[in-house]
């Protein structure tokens, strides 16, 4: 006989679940029984996440947020585990940009920061408070292959997800003997909304769907770093332990987003 799936989470929060990768997520996770907390910024294209999550039988909890609002986040996480004790979050929103235009802005590099770096924050912050006293639960961080090495064609995007990526690994092994499971995700190019503006060959592109597969896999096993696709995830590890000068050289040839 076939091995078991492994047991679903009952309780998932998502961020950024109105499209992308956390739509693909949402739609993972839906099945009768599951109790799903979605938030997003885009109230339309949430209310039909939802709608779509319901049809497979899931009980959907949709709200429109901004994870960059500190207060508006940590009211929702615990209004979130009041209403059910969360199996697992997932912090997935983030925004992306690029220089092709001319460069960085300085508000476009804070803009990037607030959404990928103290968006996490406001997120996992305090679903681990709320975690810890019960000493269980799983905590799932959004980086990137991006995160890997800083890339000329988007030096903030690729700085916030490194410093999300390393600080979900420093959380594992902090909050591991406190029974907290912790997956720093780092995926490749994968068709979604923000993929859709490249204007350039994205090498070892993956669809939404298949990739939030491999997530909730790699989430079902406790793995602390789910990369992928892995020929992605090969390279961008070659190009982070690379010589500086080298790298410096190769990477200029690299397109602008």
């Amino acid at each position: 006989m076939p091995p078991a799936d492994p047991p679903r989470p009952a309780a998932v929060l998502i961020t950024g679940a109105s499209s992308g990768l956390g739509e693909a997520l949402a739609l993972e996770y839906a099945r009768p029984g599951a109790v799903l907390f979605l938030s997003g910024r885009d109230a339309g294209r949430l209310d039909g996440v939802a709608a779509a999550c319901r049809a497979k039988g899931a009980e959907v909890h949709p709200r429109v947020l901004d994870v960059a609002d500190r207060r508006s986040m940590e009211a929702w996480v615990e209004e979130c585990d009041d209403l059910r004790p969360l199996d697992l979050v997932i912090a997935n929103a983030g925004i992306s940009a690029g220089t092709s235009g001319g460069g960085e802005g300085a508000e476009q590099t804070r803009a990037i920061f607030a959404v990928n770096v103290d968006g996490v924050f406001n997120t996992v912050l305090p679903a681990v408070a709320r975690m810890r006293p019960r000493r269980a639960g799983q905590i799932a961080i959004m980086a990137s292959l991006a995160g890997y090495r800083g890339m000329p064609g988007a030096p903030a995007y690729c700085a916030s997800k490194a410093a999300v990526k390393v600080w979900g690994e420093g959380l594992r092994g902090w909050l591991a003997p406190q029974g907290i499971k912790v997956s720093v995700i780092c995926p490749g190019f994968v068709t979604t909304r923000m993929t859709a503006a490249n204007r350039f060959r994205m090498p070892f592109l993956m669809d939404a769907p298949r990739a939030a597969g491999i997530m909730a896999r790699g989430l079902a096993a406790n793995r602390g770093r789910i990369a992928y696709p892995w020929p992605m995830a090969f390279l961008s590890w070659l190009g982070a332990a690379l010589p500086d000068a080298l790298m410096e050289r190769l990477s200029r040839l690299l397109p602008a987003k």
